[in-house]
């Protein structure tokens, strides 16, 4: 019967990693139809290979940071057929389809990245970046809050009553990958030609409507598994989880539409908006609470996007920190408002650990971005220079353009 059970939650958990795994899919199309099409090739490549060498840090360095854990056993051992020395791993191999779920969250975080530092990055100095964050940066943080690392959740427990609550990660994930995402933008200076001396701000259109509308349809899709498949077993898998998650992103794409005035760009990103804040929060909300948290994330991303974009001068290209640093700070504090049982929430959660846990996340994300693409800006620089810039990343990096048969005429 054990065996039965394990089998089963090793499906649940294999099933989840994939759905998380396609969501890479959605990244690189989100980013690939907003891109101008010159930048198109490096967008997806850059989606694919930064996955890999997540894979590769966070197995050997990553996860051991996050949670103690290491892979150097033999197959017997790894499988859970025979005990190890020192530790035991379950049976049918559940706790590697555990690494490859929880990889999926972890590489997000350079997935995210990828889409604000578009169109002038150097490809191999964010590759080191990759896996910087994913072997230290990312885990250490994930462990604090997810395997109650260094007594943190243990003392806001004892001091407040509750620990910091992130189900799917609105602040671990989100958060630390737009926050992330923010110094790197910084760091490397806007695109060339999107500001003028005069202060005339240029504008410069999304290349392909489909694709950026079917980088954010998968998207939506996988994060059902990202949301839900956080349970991490089949008896801990809840319908709450699934409704909160559509109702946060109904609510998303409803208010974007209204501030956005219709634009494609912010109804589809609107969507993403309310997945990003609703999973701090998805396993303890009320229906109602998911909705309205959805409503406040996509008009929060369509102002902060206007307002970054135009105002503040931070050529973020995809929107990645409105989107996923200020919406998944946002999700973390809603989940200790919508989360509590007075607003028909399940409980068990402070409010003010949401709040200064959410803030303390987003400010570590960002020193860390600041820290690790300062260091890579100093020593080997992170941006193309300008005739690669003005060529593109396609032929200049890859040496092949999106439409080949067209660069021969």
């Amino acid at each position: 019967m054990d065996q039965s059970v394990t089998g089963t939650d090793v499906l649940f958990i294999l099933l989840g990693a994939i759905m998380v795994f396609a969501m890479h899919a959605g990244f690189a199309f989100l980013e690939v139809g907003t891109v101008r099409r010159k930048n198109q090739v490096n967008a997806l490549v850059k989606i694919l290979v930064d996955f890999a060498i997540s894979t590769v840090a966070y197995f050997f360095i990553g996860y051991g940071v996050a949670y103690g854990i290491n892979f150097l056993a033999s197959a017997a051992v790894l499988s859970g057929s025979v005990p190890g020395d020192g530790i035991s791993f379950a049976s049918n191999g559940y706790d590697l389809v555990k690494f490859f779920f929880l990889l999926t969250f972890a590489a997000a975080i350079p997935a995210i990245i990828s889409g604000g530092i578009a169109e002038r990055a150097k490809f191999w100095p964010q590759l080191i970046a990759t896996a910087v964050l994913t072997a230290l940066i990312y885990p250490l943080f994930e462990g604090i809050i997810w395997n109650s690392n260094l007594g943190i959740q243990e003392a806001l427990e004892n001091t407040f009553g509750a620990g910091f609550h992130d189900f799917a990660g609105s602040v671990v994930v989100h958060g630390v990958g737009g926050w992330i995402a923010l110094g790197a933008v910084m760091l490397l200076g806007a695109r060339m030609g999107r500001y003028k001396k005069d202060g005339r701000v240029v504008g410069i259109p999304p290349s392909n409507i489909p694709f950026l509308a079917l980088g954010s349809w998968i998207l939506c899709i996988g994060w059902f598994g990202f949301n839900v498949m956080s349970a991490q077993a089949i008896d801990g898998i809840s319908g709450l989880v699934a409704m909160n998650s559509l109702m946060a992103m109904v609510g998303g794409i409803i208010s974007s539409l209204i501030v956005g005035r219709n634009d494609p760009g912010f109804v589809h990103n609107g969507a993403l908006a309310g997945l990003v804040a609703v999973c701090a929060g998805s396993d303890i909300m009320n229906p109602l609470g998911a909705l309205a948290t959805g409503g406040v994330a996509g008009a929060l991303f369509v102002y902060a996007f206007t307002i970054c974009q135009n105002k503040l001068r931070i050529d973020d290209v995809l929107g990645v920190w409105p989107l996923h640093g200020l919406c998944g700070l946002w999700g973390g504090i809603a989940a200790g408002i919508f989360g509590l049982e007075a607003l028909g929430g399940l409980g068990g959660v402070s409010f003010v650990v949401q709040l200064i846990v959410s803030l303390a996340g987003c400010a570590y994300a960002l020193a860390g971005g600041f820290a690790v693409y300062g260091i890579l800006k100093a020593t080997m620089g992170i941006r193309l220079d300008e005739q690669a810039e003005f060529e593109g990343a396609d032929l200049s990096i890859h040496k092949i353009g999106a439409y080949p048969e067209e660069d021969l005429r």
